[in-house]
């Protein structure tokens, strides 16, 4: 359930520059992130180090800078913008007085307030149990360890550990064998369409580049849209008509991906980014008016590279022309673009106006075509 506006805890945002590439130092997209999740922002706190405190990841002095930030601005709890290890979690909690998390468990709470499909529930409460499986120290910190005498194992603490720990394993194996059946019924269905001499498409991209936007267009659907990271995360298959060949081909929207999207979401949403690893054809959708967008694009193979689909073929869709600058506006609004060099074709589309949609329908017509030459003989042309 999401947090009403007028409730919404106020967060201090923290990010620290350990020299990597991609830094983002005004905390942007944390802070979308958060507004999406339903924290109210207070402020942010940006700091330099040469490598993370073993402690406390940002240093006692600068977790002192962001208590007093907190305490002036009436914040709640603490949002970092890099994965913090259970210890340093625990320690930033005794130090600061107030709960502290981290950029993963961010998007897990997002993904928990938007899943709508029995799937996409299942998928992030596994992801959810991985990370707390970790986070068990922190848990149960407040109970005392007993060394005890001969023949003790350790006190309540240490036999609360067991016990939770022992709670969430079992639940975890509950969750994948559920998974799993549905992983199987969905693999039934994906075989169903390659009986049917189906041609798959299959939206790729970063969060928030207008791939339910896209697949609306394409396909006339009423698939939920927003100006949000994550505003879906339930795939959808639709057939989209093609009348260059004549014959349809199979559409599914996938959920976005973001930097640093945590390997337990990658495993957990396995079946369903199994789409783009068995389509013939992604379209990797870009926010073209997005200056980060060659960082996005990186963030996108990465992804990729995981589920092993890079080898599908790419079709790099440069959406919202109509929120880019005339003067950055190319002459053309079909080329192409080196990606890990390989040449891929590029066009650019608005989802919103509809503009390069046809000259988008075409080329996907000329994949389907060549496709049909490797296929015959179909047994029924009419649907591809």
């Amino acid at each position: 359930m999401e947090r009403l506006e007028s409730a919404a805890p106020g967060v201090i945002l923290v990010g620290v520059d350990l020299g990597l590439p991609h830094f983002d130092a005004e905390l942007d997209e944390l802070a979308q992130l958060a507004e999406t999740a339903g924290y109210r922002l207070c402020d942010k706190v940006v700091c330099k180090r040469r490598a993370p405190d073993a402690a406390l990841f940002v240093g006692s002095g600068k977790a002192e800078e962001i208590k007093a930030l907190a305490l002036a601005h009436g914040a709640s709890e603490i949002l970092f913008d890099q994965a913090l290890s259970p210890a340093q979690q625990r320690n930033l909690e005794r130090e600061l007085g107030m709960p502290v998390n981290d950029r993963i468990l961010l998007i897990l709470d997002i993904f928990a307030q938007r899943a709508r499909s029995h799937e996409g529930k299942l998928q992030v409460d596994l992801a959810r149990l991985h990370y707390l499986s970790t986070r068990l120290v922190r848990r149960w910190s407040h109970l005392e360890r007993q060394s005890g005498g001969i023949g003790m194992r350790g006190g309540p603490g240490e036999t609360q550990i067991e016990l939770d720990r022992r709670m969430i394993g079992d639940a975890i194996k509950r969750t994948r064998e559920r998974l799993d059946k549905v992983k199987k019924q969905r693999l039934t269905q994906r075989r169903q369409r390659e009986r049917r001499g189906t041609f798959n498409i299959s939206l790729v991209g970063y969060t928030n580049a207008g791939k339910s936007s896209l697949f609306n267009a394409l396909v006339k659907a009423r698939t939920y849209t927003a100006d949000q990271l994550f505003a879906t995360l339930d795939t959808t298959t639709r057939q989209m008509y093609l009348g260059d060949v004549g014959c349809s081909a199979s559409l599914s929207d996938t959920v976005g991906f973001i930097r640093d999207l945590p390997h337990t979401l990658v495993d957990a949403f396995a079946s369903t980014l199994q789409e783009a690893h068995d389509a013939d054809l992604l379209l990797h959708v870009v926010d073209a008016s997005n200056p980060a967008y060659p960082e996005q694009i990186d963030n996108v193979m990465k992804v990729l590279h995981e589920i092993d689909a890079t080898n599908v073929p790419q079709i790099l869709v440069f959406n919202k022309l109509d929120a880019l600058a005339q003067e950055h506006r190319l002459s053309r609004l079909e080329d192409s673009m080196e990606l890990e060099g390989l040449e891929r074709a590029r066009i650019f589309v608005s989802a919103l106006t509809g503009e390069g949609l046809g000259a988008l329908r075409t080329l996907l017509a000329t994949h389907v075509a060549d496709w049909i030459q490797t296929q015959r003989p179909l047994a029924d042309p009419a649907v591809i």
